[in-house]
């Protein structure tokens, strides 16, 4: 019997309702020069056993919202509001000492950098085990054994060798593991896995993402998978949430946002993955411009300033989510892909040589100084004295 049994026994037809509810939820961070809106407004649920990928730049609020649900946004500049409803229990609002039993029970976190993230001083199995004793109140002796099945279920070879290693002594793609093995120890009911492939190699990255996605199967879990990476969440979750300045900006089941993706960005992330059918030396696509300063963001889309089919509406009227002719699909945007009205847009910016429809035409390169695209796009409105054709 694996730990994941021995610590907790779910039946999956219990998942009638969403073990997951996020309403509007907002952080923001108090610093000198202003209020950083990481967390805009975000809401979304889950389902017990299912897994999203949450996607966007560095900067797009990612990271932070996975924190904000699991309340560890805690320093004394951070406000977080709205709702976060965990299987009936309201976590916004609560302390830590409330939430202290639910992390590594009911809700755990595979961290960024494992290097940072493990005690650099303390063995790994003193680490694994601290969990499995303060939660689960076992012996030493039965900690230590469930620890060594633990490496072992994360594909460790030589557990019991490597249970008295200490961080340092291990490759980075096996610390990672370890990090895995210690958010699994108490058999949690959603894990958070925070870009948990960074600096290792592709062939360790594949390892890892396949490893996750056992272990969700295997433990019936909820996963969010926190990454920039289109490519990583395509085969291995079940919905993608896009964010970009701390908002969602398209939300939909993993094949039909490939299938029939709307919003810009989106199409944007999805362009900038390398492709093994380029000629060497082929030159990456990138996004024109830079992402918003969330201290003061752009007034109407926060992408428009970087959009290839930036209207004037777009930088006067924030636009909402909007659902798609297909279930589930939503976006926010007043111009989506696919849409005559997009093709009608992104034509016009052409003929007007806005930079940011230059960049993605390959006319221009996404790294070089983008001129002020609202300026560009309004002065050919008023040229034109049609602003209403725009719109």
């Amino acid at each position: 019997m694996t730990p994941a049994e021995t610590m907790t026994q779910t039946n999956p037809s219990s998942n009638s309702d969403s073990l997951l509810v996020v309403d509007d939820l907002r952080t923001h961070f108090h610093v000198d020069a202003g209020i950083v809106k990481a967390v805009d407004g975000v809401s979304f649920s889950l389902e017990r056993g299912t897994t999203l990928g949450i996607v966007g730049e560095s900067g797009s609020g990612k990271t932070v919202l996975s924190r904000s649900i699991m309340r560890l946004n805690t320093g004394g500049n951070a406000v977080t509001t709205g709702s976060v409803n965990y299987d009936g229990t309201e976590l916004v609002g609560l302390e830590p000492k409330q939430l202290k039993s639910m992390w590594g029970t009911e809700m755990a976190m595979v961290f960024q950098d494992p290097m940072t993230s493990l005690n650099p001083v303390v063995k790994i199995g003193r680490q694994i085990t601290e969990h499995l004793r303060f939660h689960l109140a076992v012996s030493r002796q039965e900690a230590k054994r469930l620890g060594i099945e633990l490496l072992r279920s994360v594909r460790i070879p030589e557990p019991e060798a490597r249970f008295n290693t200490y961080p340092h002594q291990l490759s980075g793609g096996m610390r990672q593991r370890v990090s895995i093995a210690i958010a699994l120890a108490c058999g949690p009911r959603i894990l958070f896995a925070d870009e948990p492939t960074t600096a290792l190699d592709v062939t360790v990255q594949h390892q890892i993402l396949n490893l996750l996605r056992f272990q969700q199967r295997d433990r019936f879990m909820t996963m969010i998978l926190v990454t920039h990476d289109l490519g990583v969440v395509a085969g291995r979750t079940d919905e993608i949430a896009v964010m970009y300045a701390g908002k969602i900006v398209e939300k939909a089941p993993t094949k039909s946002l490939f299938r029939t993706l709307k919003h810009p960005y989106t199409e944007a992330l999805l362009a900038s993955i390398p492709k093994v059918s380029n000629p060497k030396h082929t030159r990456l696509d990138a996004i024109a411009g830079r992402p918003p300063d969330l201290i003061n963001p752009p007034t109407g889309c926060s992408f428009s300033p970087r959009c290839p089919y930036a209207q004037a509406k777009c930088f006067e009227q924030e636009p909402t989510l909007v659902p798609d002719a297909d279930p589930g699909h939503q976006f926010a945007c007043w111009y989506p892909v696919g849409s005559a009205e997009n093709a009608e847009a992104y034509e016009r910016n052409l003929a007007n040589e806005v930079p940011a429809t230059l960049a993605a035409a390959g006319r221009l390169l996404a790294t070089e100084e983008i001129v002020d695209t609202e300026a560009m796009v309004l002065a050919h409105v008023d040229s034109e004295g049609d602003k209403g054709a725009m719109n």
